[in-house]
């Protein structure tokens, strides 16, 4: 029987893999790699990978549905290419959100590569906190230091907490929870998918765990945080409006 299958999406990510697979294919029951574009797997994979080459590149939900429609384990583990999981992370967060029915969603502890703490348990958004976050108001209002209440700076906390939202690095997800939710959301062209499937999750009363025995490190590249006129800040500012247009009552909490 699979428990737990692992889908992870390369968008020309095959140096990245060579450090992931080889950490993640023990803990998994079942390991499938979308390669979203020529060049996105490494020469030697993991005895039992399977790859799923697309033939055209898709939105980042519209792979991880892909991956997870070829999979067939209770629990989808979702992993960016950039991501170095613990020997036992897959364990930690399988053994904690199995225990609880309704959990839907389970995230673990995050570092990065220099071994400081990845704030990425956060609190749903708010229109104005975005707005500083995305513009060059962020120069006057450092969100690191006027936003500390929605990065849950102050609460590294060592036990598991429910969560608003995860960042959609490393998910542990329930299969009965994403087929009650039409999986993720392919609307959105990039960003914001974790935070639309939180909130989605949270209103069919899904519960969103944040489990910091699970260890992982992640060498995110944060390009909307470093530049504001960029590709990458349209797709996010786009991003943001299509959560809006979705979840129009968050738009009281301003």
């Amino acid at each position: 029987m699979i428990s737990v299958s692992a889908v992870v999406v390369s968008h020309g990510h095959a140096r990245e893999l060579e450090t992931l697979l080889p950490l993640l294919a023990p803990q998994v029951d079942e390991l499938v790699v979308v390669a979203n574009r020529p060049g996105s797997t490494p020469r030697s994979l993991p005895s039992a990978t399977r790859v799923i080459e697309n033939t055209r590149p898709l939105r980042l939900s519209a792979n991880v549905n892909l991956g997870t429609a070829a999979t067939s384990g209770e629990w989808v583990l979702f992993s960016n290419p950039d991501v170095d999981p613990a020997p036992d992370s897959v364990g930690v967060l399988h053994a904690f959100a199995a225990r609880r029915e309704r959990c839907g969603i389970a995230g673990p502890r995050t570092t990065w590569p220099d071994g400081s703490w990845q704030p990425t348990r956060r609190r749903f958004p708010t229109v104005g906190g975005t707005l500083v976050r995305r513009t060059p108001l962020r120069r006057l209002f450092p969100p690191l230091e006027r936003q500390r209440d929605h990065y849950l700076l102050d609460e590294d906390v060592e036990t598991p907490v429910e969560a608003d939202w995860l960042l959609g690095a490393f998910l542990l997800m329930r299969r009965a929870m994403l087929d009650e939710l039409g999986g993720w959301d392919e609307g959105y062209r990039h960003y914001v998918e974790d935070i639309d499937l939180c909130y989605r999750a949270m209103r069919a009363g899904w519960e969103r765990w944040y489990v910091p025995g699970a260890r992982v490190t992640h060498d995110w590249a944060q390009v909307t945080d470093r530049r504001f006129l960029s590709r990458q800040s349209l797709w996010h500012a786009r991003s943001m409006m299509r959560f809006v247009r979705e979840h129009p009552e968050t738009l009281a909490r301003l």
